[in-house]
């Protein structure tokens, strides 16, 4: 995120790439599905010349598919999830409805039965 690499996006992107934004009414987010690799990485790249303050993602995992959480200031802002095929990438979803996202820093521990 910190290079703001259109191309290198792109190089990733599947040329029908989904993004999906959820906000919830409480936070901006995308209110249609943008479709297709130069929408979405100028949907996304241009979103994030708009940021105040420090932008920081860690990988993590979201209903078993790859993700990032997304943190703004050190506190959680979303979570984009990934949908990854042969072509590239064909879906991401931002997910920044904070009542989508009540559960998402809390970790879970593990245990065997």
């Amino acid at each position: 995120m910190e290079t703001r690499d259109l191309q290198g996006l792109l190089k990733v992107l599947a040329p029908d790439v989904v993004l999906v934004g959820d906000g919830g009414g409480v936070k901006q987010a995308a209110l249609r599905p943008i479709i297709g690799a130069q929408k979405a990485a100028r949907m996304f790249l241009g979103g994030l010349g708009n940021v105040e303050g420090t932008l920081t993602a860690e990988p993590t995992v979201v209903n078993g598919n790859p993700a990032l959480l997304v943190r703004l200031n050190g506190e959680v802002d979303g979570v984009l999830a990934i949908r990854a095929e042969h072509t590239g990438i064909t879906g991401l979803y931002y997910v920044r409805n904070p009542e989508k996202l009540t559960r998402v820093a809390d970790r879970v521990p593990l245990t065997r039965r």
